[in-house]
């Protein structure tokens, strides 16, 4: 009987330290606050406190949250802040060089969502062409179901509009890693078989998973 009491008992104490787990540990931060400056170093405090405000709360206010959070970084595009045409910046790296274009503040979003507890198959990275712009662009969609009309999360608009109140968006694809589909009229949309890895998807992980700053 002891024993199963000490181990219960050590079993909720390594799930009450999983649940309040930062999620940027203090030793990131340290470097960042090296490589960077103490500016870049506040905002992941501010970032922490952000999330745990709303870590309890409804998807709506989380989605909310943590949009309003990513879309006061700076948009800048990849030749500029990293001298490639194309680029996925891990998290660290977008709030740390509070700057980024359309995909590094999706995937900001979307890892900062994750970590809030929202399913990834609620969660999608989707690309569409902007016909204000001209161009392509990327946003983060979240279906509450998998027939559900999608909430879009852009850094372009600072509200959070259901898909068919924005008709400057023409979604063709929603990837989240996990799954590739071609958007149709309803729902996530109609799932392609992918032959190979989404290459961006495959080495942002392992920048991810590395820290890289």
């Amino acid at each position: 009987m002891v024993i199963k009491n000490a181990l219960l008992i050590f079993l909720l104490l390594l799930s009450s330290a999983y649940a309040t787990e930062p999620y940027v540990d203090d030793q990131t931060i340290a470097k960042i606050a090296k490589k960077y400056n103490l500016f870049a170093k506040k905002r992941f405090y501010y970032l922490q406190a952000t999330l745990d405000e709303v870590k309890g709360k409804s998807d709506l206010e989380k989605l909310e949250a943590v949009n309003k959070f990513f879309n006061e970084v700076r948009y800048s595009s990849d030749l500029k802040v990293y001298n490639k045409r194309d680029y996925w910046a891990t998290p660290l790296e977008f709030l740390s060089k509070d700057a980024g274009d359309c995909e590094d503040y999706v995937i900001s979003k979307y890892f900062a969502l994750r970590y809030l507890g929202i399913d990834s198959k609620k969660l999608f990275f989707t690309y569409a062409r902007s016909t204000k712009f001209k161009e392509p662009h990327m946003v983060l969609t979240y279906f509450k179901t998998p027939r559900s009309e999608p909430l879009i999360l852009d850094n372009n608009n600072l509200k959070i509009f259901l898909a068919s109140k924005r008709k400057d968006l023409i979604p063709i694809y929603n990837f989240n890693g996990e799954s590739l589909y071609r958007v149709t009229k309803s729902g996530t949309g109609k799932k392609i078989k992918q032959k190979k890895s989404h290459k961006k998807w495959d080495q942002l992980i392992q920048n991810m998973k590395r820290k890289k700053i």
